[in-house]
């Protein structure tokens, strides 16, 4: 029932215009990395608002949503998967972390893996072995690798933070801008918490670095130094 329910939501929602959008701004066409994702045109706080409303949901519905061709209802299973992963006992967690994992093909957009892999997969592994996101960073999947890097904002946020080091340098040959983007991200997080750490990263690794990686990890540094890195004069 909730399914039809949500379902029914989105269609009453739905907007063409921005649907439009969304599918320009998310890389649609052939050949992209988003091809054939389809839209409903809702915007994110309001699939959160919707999410919200059945965060008490089961796994069945999620299960369905994510199984969806459009994007916004994949999104609203997401978020539901997040608050039933929080409202979990551990054993529960295990499980649906497990299930988050099975289901990384249909969590096929950057923000889909923004909105949910720090908050589950990330804070499952705050006391637990990292091997799991070492294994995903090597993936052929786009969306796993990205994944594993974006994960690790939870484990930042709680001070550990040789995995996203161990990841980036992973990830330093991937040609993907979507993987040199969340990686860059996560390096500038982590500067935040300890800039001494992410300058001697980059000491090491800045010229070997895409340049988008580079750029999104020395955003907030000082001028004169951003300017020195992107020159090769640090």
């Amino acid at each position: 029932m909730s399914f039809k329910e949500i379902q029914q939501r989105c269609r009453q929602l739905a907007n063409p215009k921005d649907a439009k959008f969304l599918q320009g701004f998310f890389k649609t066409g052939p050949g992209d990395y988003g091809e054939g994702d389809v839209f409903h045109g809702i915007r994110v706080p309001v699939s959160r608002k919707i999410a919200r409303d059945y965060k008490h949901a089961d796994l069945a519905t999620v299960e369905q949503l994510l199984e969806s061709k459009f994007h916004e209802e994949r999104m609203i299973a997401l978020f539901i998967l997040t608050y039933l992963y929080e409202q979990a006992n551990p054993e529960q967690q295990t499980e649906l972390c497990d299930y988050y994992l099975t289901k990384s093909h249909r969590i096929n957009n950057w923000d889909l893996v923004d909105c949910s892999a720090h908050k589950i997969l990330g804070n499952y592994l705050l006391k637990r072995n990292k091997q799991i996101i070492y294994d995903l960073s090597h993936s052929e999947s786009l969306w796993e690798k990205r994944i594993a890097i974006v994960s690790t904002w939870t484990l930042i946020r709680d001070g550990q933070l040789q995995p996203t080091l161990r990841i980036c340098k992973t990830l330093l040959t991937d040609e993907h801008d979507l993987i040199h983007k969340a990686c860059g991200w996560m390096l500038r997080e982590l500067g935040k918490k300890e800039p001494t750490l992410m300058e001697s990263f980059l000491g090491n690794y800045y010229k070997k670095m895409p340049r988008t990686m580079l750029r999104y990890a020395i955003e907030k540094l000082p001028q004169a130094k951003r300017k020195a890195y992107l020159q090769g004069e640090v």
